[in-house]
């Protein structure tokens, strides 16, 4: 009796220090996976994929070994777990990159209800997630609190071990960082590279809260070249999510855009490129003399088209089917004598498509004022996609199910053209009010950005991935000018149809196109660039990458798949 008492304690004790050893090894591990899986996925050479996997291997056991509560060491390395985690589920999402500055500004300036439309359709990668980091925390939260410990010669090994795999580490960084590639720590080495994107989105968050105070003076100094005595009305349409591959007007098959074809006066651009995959830089981009170029630098201290129309003496309207997100978008729209986000006012079943904007656009245009700027936000083909349109427009089927996965892609599709249908009908009877208004009057619409639907073997899904695809950045772009403002400046139509097949770069394009359309001049107001001008000069093609900087576009990370898709509608780059 006395010998078995003896033993027991033992053998619990080996239980113990198995189960602590086997928490380390299973945290290191779950660290390491999504540098194993980055290290195949990035473009770097041997020598950077070889450090990007022992150097941080070195870190983490280094880590675990600076003490022997194990169980404290692994719940105080949950920030890195945290990095880990999101890093899986936008690879999962995305197929390669680290997560992006702008990844971590979505989470800010992305509303709770397109997060559950979204993570609701991720649940192979959410169970992955919590298979590999709920056990350890839970495991490691027992283990600290019942104070296990790791032997003694464990940590020593492991101490030993992790300082051999350091140097070795480091020996590869100096070999990567001055061979071919030119590999640098805070962007190549996650989660140096992670840590160091988040720090860069706290920084502009911080510096966007200051907003209102650092754009307080900025002047459009435009005026008006028309006399005060005319009425005119000029309706801004910024799409959502929309590609061009899928519409009707730019070469689709499928007759998503019905109403519009043949419609007079209306001219749609087949080669209009987006310089960001993001709203929250795309919208803006679109709204002001902001471009890819200048973006980074001045989007603090900006203001929108919005504010050169009133400087002009405009009645303006701000009209958002989106809720309020404490982005630029937010701060634009309220430079509007009325502003409304209209999810503030209407329940959310009502908000399915963005018809339901028309009753405020209609009482804008019924307005006593003369000269009108009217500024139409759209939800557009956003996913979910199935939830955008209203029963009638159900024209392309079957469109369920709508989960996220490669084998439902034809009904994704079918519910994705049935969302540009129904964009496409809100802006027929946009045209329709215009034209039988006794004013001046033209349309401009463009799509922040475009949207990947798992169209090729990479299987991507949505937008704003750290590296754009053709599908993300090709999209349409119309614009439609009344018979009356024809009639008074025919240049404006001749021209639009002279550039029609030009390489736009709609981020540049919209805001000089619209300020010309309206008879504005500005300093800031580029003839060069509107798509109603006879001197219209085609841009060079760049892309405002996730660290604020105008790339060309053949470096902002599309591949082989992307430039053939380009070449097949006539960009060559």
């Amino acid at each position: 009796m006395k010998h078995s008492e003896q033993k027991y304690p033992m053998t619990q004790k080996r239980v113990t220090d198995l189960s602590v050893l086997i928490l380390a090894v299973w945290t290191v591990v779950a660290l390491l996976v999504p540098n194993v899986v980055l290290s195949f996925t990035e473009q770097m050479s041997v020598w950077a994929r070889v450090t990007n996997v022992v150097l941080p291997l070195g870190l983490f056991c280094m880590l675990l070994s600076l003490t022997r509560k194990t169980g404290k060491a692994v719940v105080l390395m949950l920030p890195l777990m945290i990095f880990a985690a999101f890093q899986l589920v936008l690879l999962y999402l995305y197929g390669r990159s680290v997560i992006a500055v702008d990844m971590f500004l979505n989470v800010v300036t992305t509303n709770p209800g397109e997060v559950g439309e979204l993570l609701g359709n991720l649940t192979p990668i959410m169970i992955v997630v919590f298979v590999l980091y709920l056990p350890p925390l839970v495991v490691g939260s027992v283990a600290w609190s019942r104070k296990w410990l790791l032997p003694d010669a464990c940590v020593r090994m492991t101490r030993k071990c992790s300082l051999v795999i350091m140097v070795l580490g480091f020996v590869l960084l100096a070999v990567s960082k001055f061979s071919k590639g030119n590999y640098v720590v805070h962007k190549h080495l996650f989660p140096i590279n992670a840590i160091y994107n988040m720090c860069t989105a706290i920084n502009r968050t911080m510096l966007t809260s200051y907003y209102d105070e650092s754009s307080a003076g900025f002047s459009y100094q435009s005026v008006s070249e028309r006399p005060d005595s005319l009425a005119q009305t000029y309706v801004l349409v910024i799409g959502e999510t929309s590609r061009a591959i899928n519409w009707q007007l730019l070469g689709a098959d499928e007759a998503t855009n019905p109403t519009l074809m043949g419609r007079e006066g209306l001219v749609a651009f087949d080669k209009a490129l987006s310089q960001s995959n993001t709203t929250h830089k795309s919208v803006p981009m679109l709204i002001s003399h902001l471009e890819a170029s200048n973006f980074g630098d001045s989007v603090y201290c900006s203001k929108s088209i919005i504010t050169a129309f009133k400087e002009a003496g405009f009645t303006t309207w701000f009209l958002s089917n989106h809720l309020r997100n404490r982005s630029f978008i937010d701060f634009f729209g309220q430079e509007a004598d009325t502003c409304l986000f209209i999810r503030d006012y209407e329940e959310e079943l009502s908000l399915h498509s963005d018809f339901s904007l028309l009753p405020y656009f209609q009482n804008a245009l019924n307005s006593s004022d003369r000269r009108k700027l009217i500024v139409l936000h759209t939800y557009g083909s956003h996913f979910n996609y199935a939830d955008r349109y209203p029963e009638s427009m159900r024209k392309f089927m079957p469109d369920s199910p709508s989960e996220a996965k490669p084998e439902y892609r034809e009904s994704l599709l079918n519910a994705y053209n049935n969302s540009v249908l129904s964009t496409s009908a809100l802006l027929d009877s946009v045209i329709t009010s215009l034209q039988s208004r006794d004013a001046l009057s033209a349309m401009v619409y463009a799509s922040d950005h475009g949207e990947d639907i798992f169209d090729d073997e990479r299987n991507l899904f949505l937008h704003a991935s750290p590296c754009p695809s053709y599908f993300q950045i090709h999209v349409p772009m119309l614009v439609w000018i009344s018979s009356r403002l024809n009639a008074q400046y025919p240049q404006l139509l001749a021209s639009a149809n002279d550039n029609a097949h030009k390489y736009v770069a709609s981020s540049e394009a919209y805001f000089h196109t619209a300020m010309q359309l309206a008879g504005l001049k500005s300093p800031y107001a580029k003839m060069g660039k509107s798509l109603v001008c006879g001197s219209y000069a085609e841009p060079r093609a760049v892309y405002l990458n996730d660290h604020n900087e105008s790339v060309p576009l053949e470096d902002c990370g599309l591949l082989e798949h992307d430039f053939m898709r380009l070449d097949s509608v006539g960009l060559k780059f």
